[in-house]
Parts: C-alpha cells; sequence; structure tokens
C-alpha cells in the first residue's frame, strides 16, 4: 500500500516509510511502529508484535494488516472490542487515517507516503502573494508544479497566512483560469443550511425551500471550488463531500437523481487535520483525497526576511507611496522582532491603521504602529475581550502556550530533541513540526539524525 502525496517543506525531502500504527491517546502515547507487508498483531501479551501497557486491552486483542484499500483490521475476540467510530467491529477494511479504539488506547493508522523533493522557484511571487525568502520559494515552486494539474490541493496553515490568495494564484495558473473561482466557507454556512449551499436543494427539500437552487459545485462547474476551513465541515456531510471527490457527483439536498460537476477541489484549515482524524472529527479518508497536494503554509514568524518589502507593498496599497522608500531603522526592528499571530493579514492591517493615523510631517519611523501586546499566559489573562475574529483570537493564544511550553520543554532537555519528546509524549518528528510551527526550529530534516541520541 502506497499513497503519493506531494508536501513542501520538511515532508518533501522525507525519506519513503511503511505503513505506520501511532497511538495518539492511552498509557503508550506517542508510540509508533512501522508496520510491515504482514501486518501486525496487538495487545499485553509479550508475544504480540505490538504489546501495550493498557489493562483494558486483552492479550491477543486485534490484528491489523496494509492493504490496498487502506488497512484489514480484525477483533482476535477480545473482552472489550475493537471500536471504530463508536462501533464494535470483527472484520473490516478501513480506509488510511482510521482510528481505532481498543480498551483505552486510541490508535491511529497511516498509510505510507511517497514523498516528492521539489526545488524551490526562482521568483519571489505566486499570484498576489509575494515572497523572497527561502521557506516561501519553497511553496511556490510546489504552486506552479500543482497548478498545472487537477489534483485537489490542501493548505494547511495559521489564519492570515494567505491562503486564499494561494488557492485564486492556483485557479488564476491553471488551465481553468477562464472558468469560474468559487469560495466557500466551511465554518460560516450554518450546519442546517450547509449542505444546501454545497450541493443545492430541490423545491420543498425543507420548510422555507419554495424553488430549486443551485450551489456552490454547480456555481464552480468547470472552474475552481475553494473550500475554506474545511476543518470545520460537519461530520454527516464528509462522506458527500468524497463522493464527490471521487465520482464527481451529487445527489442535492431533496433530490433522487445525482448532478455531475467538473470542479477542482482546493481547500484550506488551520486546524490539526491529524488530530481531528484522530478524535473522530474528519475523516481520515477524506482527508487523504483532498491532500493529493499538501502545502504547509509557513507563518509570518518564519519569515521575517520578507517584512521589508511586505511593508512597503502595504504602504503603496495604503496610499503613502513616499513612505516606503524609508522602511528600516528601528520602525522596522521594533516590527521584526513582533511575533505576528495575525500573519501577513495583521500585518496590513498595522500598516494601513499607521498610515490612517499618521501626521502630514510624519516618516517611517514616526508613523505610529499600533501593535497588540503580546498574549498573556493563561494564568495571567483576566477578562478575555472578544475585540478580533474568533480563531484570531485562540490561535494567538494557542501560539503562545506552544512557544513556552516547548522552549521550556527543550531547555529542560538539555537541547536533546529525542529526550524532549519522550518528556511531553510525543512522536519526535510531531515534536519537530510544532517546534517549526512556533518558529522554534527551521526546517532541516539532515539534522534530524543528530538531533537524535539512539533511543526512542
Amino acid at each position: 500500500m502506497q499513497v503519493t502525496r506531494v508536501t513542501n517543506a520538511v515532508a518533501a525531502r522525507a525519506p519513503v516509510r511503511a505503513a505506520q500504527l501511532r497511538v495518539v491517546d492511552g498509557p503508550d502515547r506517542g508510540l509508533a511502529v512501522d508496520l510491515p507487508p504482514v501486518g501486525v498483531v496487538i495487545g499485553t501479551e509479550r508475544t504480540c508484535d505490538v504489546v501495550l501497557a493498557d489493562t483494558f486491552v486483552s492479550r491477543r486483542h486485534c490484528s491489523v494488516t496494509p492493504h490496498a484499500q487502506g488497512f484489514a483490521i480484525t477483533d482476535l475476540g477480545s473482552r472489550n472490542g475493537t471500536i471504530i467510530d463508536g462501533v464494535a467491529i470483527h472484520k473490516v477494511v478501513a480506509p488510511p487515517g482510521v482510528a481505532i479504539r481498543i480498551g483505552k488506547t486510541l490508535v491511529q493508522l497511516m498509510p505510507a507516503d511517497e514523498a516528492v523533493d521539489i526545488p524551490p522557484s526562482s521568483a519571489d511571487r505566486f499570484g498576489a502573494l509575494y515572497g523572497a525568502s527561502h521557506v516561501m520559494r519553497q511553496v511556490f515552486g510546489l504552486l506552479e508544479r500543482a497548478a498545472r494539474s487537477t489534483a485537489p490541493i490542501l493548505f494547511l496553515g495559521e489564519s492570515g497566512t494567505g491562503k486564499e490568495l494561494m488557492a485564486r494564484g492556483i485557479h488564476d495558473a491553471s488551465p481553468r483560469k477562464d472558468g469560474p473561482f468559487v469560495v466557500f466557507d466551511c465554518g460560516a454556512s450554518t450546519e442546517t443550511l450547509i449542505e444546501s449551499d454545497l450541493f443545492g436543494h430541490t423545491k420543498g427539500a425543507f420548510t422555507g425551500a419554495a424553488g430549486d437552487r443551485q450551489g456552490a459545485f454547480a456555481a464552480a462547474h468547470g472552474g475552481t471550488l475553494f473550500l475554506d476551513e474545511i476543518g470545520d465541515l460537519p461530520v454527516a456531510l464528509q462522506p458527500k463531500l468524497l463522493r464527490m471527490l471521487e465520482a464527481g457527483e451529487v445527489v442535492p439536498l431533496g433530490g433522487r437523481k445525482s448532478e455531475r460537476y467538473d470542479v477542482r477541489i482546493v481547500a484550506a484549515t488551520h486546524r490539526d487535520v491529524f488530530g481531528e482524524v484522530a478524535r473522530g472529527g474528519f475523516r481520515g479518508d477524506l482527508y487523504y483525497r483532498l491532500a493529493v497536494v499538501e502545502v504547509h503554509v509557513p507563518p509570518l514568524r518564519q519569515r521575517t526576511g520578507d517584512l521589508p518589502q511586505l511593508i512597503r507593498m502595504f504602504l503603496e496599497r495604503a496610499g503613502a507611496p513616499q513612505l516606503a522608500s524609508g522602511v528600516g531603522g528601528p520602525a522596522l526592528e521594533k516590527l521584526q522582532r513582533y511575533h505576528w499571530p495575525g500573519n501577513v493579514r495583521e500585518l496590513r492591517n498595522v500598516i494601513t491603521r499607521a498610515v490612517a493615523l499618521a501626521g502630514p510631517d510624519d516618516d517611517f519611523q514616526s508613523i505610529p504602529f499600533v501593535l497588540r501586546p503580546t498574549v498573556a499566559a493563561p494564568d495571567d489573562l483576566g477578562p478575555i475581550k472578544a475585540d478580533r475574529p474568533f480563531h484570531e483570537a485562540k490561535d494567538a493564544l494557542v501560539a503562545r502556550f506552544e512557544r513556552e511550553y516547548l522552549t521550556d520543554l527543550v531547555q529542560r532537555a538539555g537541547g536533546n530533541l529525542s529526550q524532549a519528546a519522550r518528556d511531553a509524549g510525543l512522536e519526535r518528528k510531531f515534536l519537530y513540526k510544532l517546534l517549526e510551527r512556533a518558529g522554534l526550529r527551521q526546517p532541516a530534516p539532515s539534522q534530524d539524525k543528530a538531533d537524535d541520541d539512539g533511543t526512542e
């Protein structure tokens, strides 16, 4: 079993690995085991291939074997059962990314990845996006190639990093550029109407449905549909979206006849998709169908070298091109020290506000840059104010927690990341991703071996 998924940054240069079993919850959390073609037996007995410490797991609980469609899972007569999505199974073939509950342990089954090395772009722009930094040119190199295909793309990254602009750039650089580009925010539609908004409905499908209505897929026919915040899509609708991706057809709400649409799907989310799959909030098979090309969008704090040019661009857009030539000095250093929890969107707003409040004699050093105070630690928060979008406020708080926790974690481990991963109960490579996301470690796969002390 092998899934070819093109990714950027670290994953783009990772070696091919076998299908993998990961314990994401329970006494053995953090345990990761490569699955051989013959499969493994999981249990508490020492003769099992995967031995767990969970006392609620039977001696020989279940077996897992890689399969062409995912994983063949067989319960071996366990006393507490093998559970998938709340249902006890005896023998089943489950899709990639499935999470199984055995005792008090949650195990996620991941397919093999064949990573493809994509060289950085020579350009510092892609569509409306600018980035001369190496990490952004890596992203641009991936986007330039992906735009020519019809493969689904999944953007993963924090709010405000430019995921919608990347989706628009993909459309404009694709053979579908003359077709429609439709944006659908999965988090903005109500749960009762999202199915109609996405797939359309027929007359009488629900109270108030006075006539037939086309949904987002119909509007994007022949073009590109950008599904923003796909992580907010209700679980009940995910099989319907999966069918659309696989068969190109869907039945409108209240209808009996399926409709076919020619639509390229580009999706994005700021959520931890792997975590959502493990918790049952997002289907693993849908994730792998969306992430044929997976793009990790770097936060602004990982590309501060792009700040001067980005500031000049936003100054010109704000109607103050005369200030652009003065970008530098203490004012620029202040902006470079800031953590930018709202990313490029926050930078644009800061520059626009500064220009609006500037006096006639102000230059770049004297215009009023209003930066938010550093997000307080949870014990120091006081009242939380709704002075910005929910996701942005939450992301800023989580980013602060991760940054401070990880900094202390690595210091306590004396810089040994393998030891730090064990102390935190995390898989080592997941710790690397957290460190990179927090801006505490630059993507450098070649250093992985040096960071390892030879133990797991």
